[in-house]
């Protein structure tokens, strides 16, 4: 097949898991013998004349990686206005720079940034949309919507999940929660999780001893968050757990990888709990060195309040490191409670630090959860299985050709009924 990905994010644009989702899906559906074609953009902040739109074959894909128009718009400050930009942008290209030298059988859209190109393309075209869903507005807010924002993305993902002709998620917990929120039968829904090259993620012995004189020099405990620094990804529980994590397991360390708008709360988290010197941010750590950490940990700590799978509980996994995670979202399917790691109730913080503790408490048994975790990953989270699964969804789509579709009607209260739910102060990203 022919087949068409529009995606806000392909490397080297990667912001988070999305990025390396489609491009693993892309270069396996070229392996498979497929004519793969994967529209998406240039860095941020830039414009044409800086980094020009690029036509390239990467690792046998296609790439159209369109420049920015002049415009002056910022992501953080005009989100939609940034957004629909690109959508031109991505428009514009593929009309000039692709059609009608190549028609493709089958347009994939991943998650609501580019509903507008993808829905146009699939109209204009008379070919079958499939979108993925990776996450939704309302998720991140624990179904808040309250800000005019907010209610703007959920108008755009209830838009793209009713016109699409086809659904993937990759949890179950989002398949359910894409049909309740977008008003969807949840049967015709495919899941698909993620998957992960375990190859890349083995560590040398002397990287392992290496990392652990760097990060615990006197051989205390070592526990690792590792992933963007936002609100939802729960690390404020984390470090409020610490210090009865210390009290148990005393001098024990953790480390904090990764970015995010959460990053200066999360200081002032450690400091109003006491732990400041207890927590190392280390910002963005290259993979080199991040495997090396993984490795090196006595813990992974993933404690999300949502998480729509948790690709980075497959990667702790592949490094061997043992996992302790909340059940939110996928990572109630990834993390086999007792089996491949230890889980929690997401924001319960007493049965994060007792997850911590009980790990810390017996290395043998984590370690044996460790390679049970490690030796899931070929035939649960192998791409070309992911991959075979994505061509079959896009064989069996049908065009249902354009569809006139009204403004949906947003909830004034919690979408998910869950009123005894507070709305979540935070600054939002995609």
């Amino acid at each position: 097949m022919r087949v068409l990905m529009v995606s806000w994010e392909y490397p080297p644009v990667v912001i988070g898991g999305l990025g390396r989702h489609v491009h693993a899906i892309a270069t396996e559906l070229v392996a498979a013998g497929h004519d793969v074609v994967v529209l998406s953009r240039r860095p941020a902040g830039t414009d044409a004349e800086t980094h020009p739109t690029l036509d390239e074959v990467v690792d046998g894909v296609r790439v159209l990686a369109v420049a920015e128009d002049p415009a002056h718009l910022e992501f953080e400050r005009d989100m939609v206005a940034w957004t629909l930009a690109m959508g031109h942008a991505l428009l514009r290209a593929a009309l000039t720079g692709l059609l009608p030298g190549w028609r493709p059988d089958v347009i994939h859209a991943h998650d609501w940034l580019v509903a507008h190109p993808s829905i146009a393309l699939a109209d204009m075209l008379d070919v079958p949309l499939v979108a993925t869903l990776h996450a939704t507005e309302a998720g991140r807010y624990a179904g808040w919507l309250s800000s005019p924002l907010s209610r703007q993305v959920h108008s755009v993902e209830w838009w793209l999940a009713n016109r699409a002709d086809a659904l993937i998620t990759c949890s179950a917990a989002m398949r359910d929660e894409v049909a309740e929120l977008f008003e969807l039968d949840a049967a015709p829904i495919t899941v698909l999780h993620n998957g992960i090259t375990p190859r890349q993620w083995r560590v040398a012995p002397a990287d392992v001893a290496a990392a652990r004189a760097r990060f615990a020099p006197a051989g205390v405990p070592l526990l690792l968050y590792f992933g963007r620094l936002e609100y939802e990804k729960g690390v404020h529980d984390l470090i409020a757990a610490l210090p009865r994590i210390r009290a148990a397991h005393p001098g024990t360390v953790l480390l904090v990888a990764g970015t995010g708008t959460a990053a200066d709360m999360l200081v002032t988290t450690a400091r109003t709990h006491r732990v400041r010197r207890s927590v190392r941010f280390l910002g963005h750590l290259p993979d080199e060195d991040l495997t090396a950490a993984l490795a090196a940990a006595d813990a992974v700590v993933l404690p999300s309040r949502y998480e729509p799978f948790g690709i980075v509980a497959l990667e702790a996994a592949a490094a061997g490191a043992p996992l302790v995670s909340s059940t939110a979202g996928g990572l109630g399917e990834v993390v086999l409670d007792g089996a491949t790691g230890v889980s929690f109730p997401p924001g319960d913080v007493e049965a994060l630090a007792v997850a911590v503790t009980s790990v810390l408490a017996d290395p043998r048994a984590a370690a044996r959860r460790a390679e049970a975790a490690r030796g899931r990953l070929g035939a649960a989270f192998d791409w070309s299985a992911i991959a075979a699964g994505t061509a079959q969804v896009y064989a069996r789509a049908a065009v249902r050709g354009p569809i006139t579709l009204g403004r949906p009607k947003i909830p004034t209260g919690n979408v998910f009924g869950r009123e005894e739910a507070k709305p979540l102060r935070r600054r939002r990203r995609s």
